[in-house]
């Protein structure tokens, strides 16, 4: 079928009727928003003759991603998360904002409410005997280089099979996730264990996305931040270990040049001993630079909804 309809009176005016527009209630800005999405899709459909049969499919998928709850997994993987953060590095050099370690994409899989250490903390639990023990240090410092006492690292990273606690039951309650309050020169310690990538569930809707686009659903080894301090701009980002195959293919494209980390395999046995270890350990190292503003609203991790532990 060629006939294209969009651009008639008829179709412009059922968009208008659809969007709410002839309604004096609801939200003039969702009205808007939707009016353009709408549009936007209307004129897809017309532009590449979409059938009933592709459209529907296309609801199935959609439920199918909400019964799965993997909205937030392929949103990164289409690319909106790093879009997100594109805008908002244009924002920051239009508005003259400078310096700090580079922001990435938080992902969906943080969970609030993680137990808070001073200073230093464990965040597995113990449980994996096998995987190798990494110790991750590093210092918090403002863009003139002064350490910043007190600041909050919230970290949280993946298990040996890729999996996150809270979203992998087997996992126990905060497994691989704390909060821990930078000491008086601004330095935080964490022992764990090497966390492993993941892929997207194999024949998941998210897996079958991607696959429509010849793409794949693997994500490099990586570590999460939220690091905040009175006075400074929170940043929300993530290292990637070096050397893993999939550090500069990400399917969610968080991978940042600045924030790629080398992860240096220690077998020196004093240097163990002094860790509590009795044998060869990993050190991964991440200094993070934090902006000063007086704004408060930079102080803190945008608003969005997010997982929580139960009481």
């Amino acid at each position: 079928m060629t006939v294209k309809i969009f651009d008639t009176p008829e179709v412009q005016d059922f968009l208008k009727t659809v969007a709410g527009f002839e309604q004096p209630g609801g939200s003039e800005r969702a009205k808007q928003i939707l009016h353009r999405l709408l549009a936007d899709l209307y004129r897809l459909i017309d532009d590449f003759d979409v059938t009933p049969e592709e459209f529907w499919s296309a609801v199935s998928l959609m439920n199918e991603l909400g019964k799965g709850t993997q909205f937030g997994l392929l949103a990164p993987g289409l690319g909106f998360d790093h879009y997100l953060d594109m805008r908002l590095d244009a924002e920051d050099e239009a508005r003259g904002r400078t310096g700090g370690t580079p922001r990435t994409i938080e992902g969906p899989l943080y969970v609030a409410g993680a137990p808070v250490a001073e200073g230093e903390a464990r965040l597995d639990d113990g449980s994996d005997t096998t995987s190798e023990v990494m110790w991750l240090t590093g210092q918090v410092r403002d863009v003139n280089g002064n350490p910043i006492a007190g600041a909050q690292v919230e970290v949280w990273h993946a298990n040996a099979k890729g999996g996150y606690s809270f979203f992998d039951p087997s996992q126990s309650q905060y497994n691989l996730r704390r909060t821990i309050t930078a000491d008086s020169d601004g330095r935080y310690r964490a022992r764990s264990i090497i966390p492993s990538g993941y892929g997207v569930p194999e024949g998941s809707p998210t897996d079958q996305v991607l696959k429509l686009l010849g793409r794949h659903g693997q994500r490099p080894a990586h570590i999460h931040f939220f690091i905040s301090a009175p006075g400074h701009r929170h940043l929300t980002t993530q290292i990637n270990l070096a050397g893993d195959r999939y550090t500069w293919d990400d399917f969610a494209f968080a991978t940042r040049e600045e924030l790629v980390v080398d992860a240096k395999r220690i077998e020196d046995a004093q240097e163990a001993r002094l860790r509590g270890l009795d044998g060869p350990f990993t050190e991964v190292v991440f200094d993070v630079e934090l902006a000063a503003t007086d704004d408060a609203e930079q102080q803190v991790r945008h608003k969005r909804p997010r997982a929580l532990e139960a009481a």
